[in-house]
């Protein structure tokens, strides 16, 4: 009884648009007071604790650091450098989109921080070369989905917050591989349409020394990723002081080599940082405490019941837990997804001998979607935002980029090497 109020509430004000991490918490109040197995004692203890975690330090120095570098004139110099590598192919300036989103996603590890980024400056330029406006946003969204993929990730390392067996220099590993075959289908489908519908490149004829000029131009944002994944695995650095290095790296940067950081980009970028920081750490703390209450009140084994029920196959229940994930894409922020559910259907897909980071990426890949499916369809909004495009036209043309990720994702899902190869190769 005291569990179905708990979730009904939950719902209730998830269903009046009161904020996700506020809606949690006043369905504890209503649980602890009507005398649910844990009570508001154990619930506010369990809300401070829930934050004493140093990987979660790692969340706000990735979102600052994402922002401070996007003041700071790195995702220009990628998009340049893109641009003289692909593109004067057919389609070129879309798949210049993908690729770039792709390099930025592995500075900012943030879906909606790549999409306004990288849109500002690619959208305009795919319409100037006759890109309809509805082909040119959607891909963007998509492409800005890669971001959360790409190393390093802010939602893996939610995930790794979540199950503290799994560490973070892993899981940013393990997201190599997906986040390229996901970018990869988008780059296909882009040349599909670009010779279906006559989307020519650029003028600017191919030239290696063009090439290395931009290179060299963006030859630091590009070291970032480097900094990161090669400290983290030369035992320099944590990934949670991996986030602060970044930082420090990327101010250094924006503001003394390409002098572009200013003190209102600066500002800008720690007030912005500061309002998803704490809307994130909201859902954390409130998320931790509903899960620890659910697993206490045996819903997990009810939903190992449900699943196993219909199937003892493990790629039955794979099918499954997709379907149930991309459903909860839609409707629930991915932070607080991947809080709830990644210690209720984990332990159950374990048994089978699923790894933990198989399932971690192919959990995040898959909440990822969500980013580009309404309702909440987050990197839809600020694509909407960018080119005052309606809503609704952006959904009816989002439909094609969203089969290629879900492409992606079957493959992720049913081929555990493409996740698990480097952490292999690395014997991690």
């Amino acid at each position: 009884m005291h569990i179905f109020l708990l979730l009904a509430s939950f719902f209730l004000f998830v269903f009046l648009s009161v904020p996700i991490g506020v809606s949690i918490g006043i369905a504890l109040c209503i649980y602890g007071f009507s005398g649910g197995a844990m009570g508001l004692d154990y619930i506010s203890q369990s809300i401070f604790s829930s934050m004493n975690s140093f990987p979660l330090i790692a969340i706000p120095f990735f979102i600052l650091a994402g922002s401070i570098m996007e003041g700071g004139g790195l995702s220009k110099r990628l998009i340049n450098l893109s641009n003289s590598m692909v593109g004067h192919v057919r389609g070129g300036l879309g798949i210049v989109t993908v690729l770039t989103c792709i390099f930025f996603g592995a500075i900012s590890g943030s879906a909606i921080a790549t999409v306004a980024a990288i849109g500002t400056i690619m959208i305009p330029a795919m319409e100037e070369q006759g890109y309809p406006k509805s082909f040119a946003t959607a891909l963007t969204a998509a492409a800005g989905v890669l971001g959360t993929i790409i190393p390093p990730s802010i939602p893996m390392v939610m995930y790794c917050v979540a199950l503290p067996a799994a560490s973070p220099g892993n899981m940013f590993m393990g997201g190599v591989g997906p986040g390229l075959l996901a970018g990869g289908a988008l780059i296909v489908l882009v040349y599909y349409f670009a010779r279906r519908d006559g989307y020519m490149g650029s003028n600017e004829k191919f030239s290696i020394k063009n090439v290395l000029r931009n290179a060299v131009k963006a030859i630091w944002a590009l070291f970032v990723p480097v900094i990161i994944i090669g400290g983290i695995y030369g035992g320099i650095f944590s990934a949670t002081e991996a986030a602060v290095v970044a930082c420090v790296y990327g101010f250094i940067v924006g503001k003394f080599i390409y002098k572009e950081l200013s003190i209102k980009a600066t500002t800008t970028a720690f007030i912005s940082s500061a309002i998803t920081v704490s809307s994130i750490l909201i859902v954390v703390a409130t998320g931790s405490v509903l899960g620890k209450i659910l697993t206490i009140e045996g819903v997990p084994k009810m939903v190992e019941s449900a699943l196993t029920s219909m199937s003892s196959n493990i790629f039955v229940l794979l099918i499954v837990i997709n379907l149930i994930l991309l459903v909860v894409g839609c409707v629930m922020e991915t932070f607080t997804a991947i809080i709830i559910l990644s210690p209720i259907l984990y332990p159950i897909v374990a048994q089978y001998g699923i790894d933990v980071y198989h399932f971690g990426v192919m959990m995040i890949l898959n909440l990822s979607i969500g980013f580009i499916t309404p309702p909440v369809g987050s990197n839809l909004f600020v694509a909407c935002g960018i080119t005052g495009m309606k809503f609704e036209n952006l959904v009816k043309a989002i439909w094609p980029f969203l089969l290629a990720l879900l492409v992606a994702l079957i493959l992720v899902t049913f081929i555990p090497n493409i996740t698990l190869f480097l952490p292999n190769l690395f014997g991690m």
